[in-house]
């Protein structure tokens, strides 16, 4: 009985991994050449709005200490 119960328990893990498959291969795909061109094109656009890139004026920082530190 066992046996009966590994050969169900694989064909359903079978059946899981097959629909699995399926719906990874119905997914459109891109070339990579495409995808990096796209890729590049957005970072280019958005450069400008980047503050890793560009950088916080002090004005607008939120983390800038309110007060200088003053050593003793």
């Amino acid at each position: 009985m066992s046996s009966k119960m590994q050969s169900s328990s694989s064909i359903a893990q079978a059946r899981r991994t097959v629909h699995q498959l399926r719906i990874e291969a119905s997914f459109e795909r891109i070339k990579v050449s495409k995808a990096s061109s796209d890729l590049m094109r957005y970072c280019a656009e958005h450069a400008k709005n980047d503050p890793l890139l560009m950088g916080i004026p002090a004005s607008e920082n939120p983390f800038k200490d309110k007060k200088p530190c003053t050593v003793l």
